[in-house]
């Protein structure tokens, strides 16, 4: 006896169908992989802090560097808001008028309490921050280290 041939079948048209979004997602997620974890030299679009100059830190709040500071450890963050820092160290006598000469029309700098360590400003473009400012909010915190030195500590960031 001859045995029943099975008649002819569709598997071999529609697999290829079925395949090819399972093949092109799998793409898909390697590529994803592959970019999130590169080694890409603008490492701010995850979050992470980045070193830049701190004359790009400090004009990101309409600021300059005075000339008797040493500025140090100029940093940007970006994600959904962008968050400059910079550290300064000047002469304690310095301070006042630097933020003055940079802020006129900010409310005057409060002194201790709370988080507020010598000297505080906070400047938003309500209540005095210039409009070449490109972010939102300037913080600055100012520690005496000594009789003669002052850290300060700026950020500038959006909101």
């Amino acid at each position: 006896m001859q045995a029943a041939d099975r008649g002819h079948t569709w598997w071999g048209i529609v697999l290829p169908f079925l395949a090819l979004p399972a093949v092109v997602l799998g793409v898909l997620i390697i590529g994803l992989f592959l970019w999130a974890w590169s080694d890409d030299e603008d490492a701010t679009r995850a979050g992470a802090a980045a070193t830049v100059p701190c004359a790009e830190a400090l004009a990101f709040g309409a600021a300059e560097r005075p000339a008797n500071a040493r500025a140090h450890d100029c940093t940007v963050q970006r994600g959904i808001d962008t968050a400059y820092s910079a550290m300064l160290r000047m002469p304690r006598e310095d301070v006042r008028d630097w933020l003055r000469a940079t802020y006129p029309n900010a409310p005057k700098a409060r002194t201790g309490g709370g988080s507020c360590e010598a000297l505080c400003l906070d400047v938003t473009h309500e209540n005095g921050l210039p409009g070449t400012a490109k972010a939102h909010v300037v913080q600055v915190r100012v520690e005496y280290e000594n009789a003669e030195t002052a850290l300060v500590r700026f950020s500038a960031f959006t909101m």
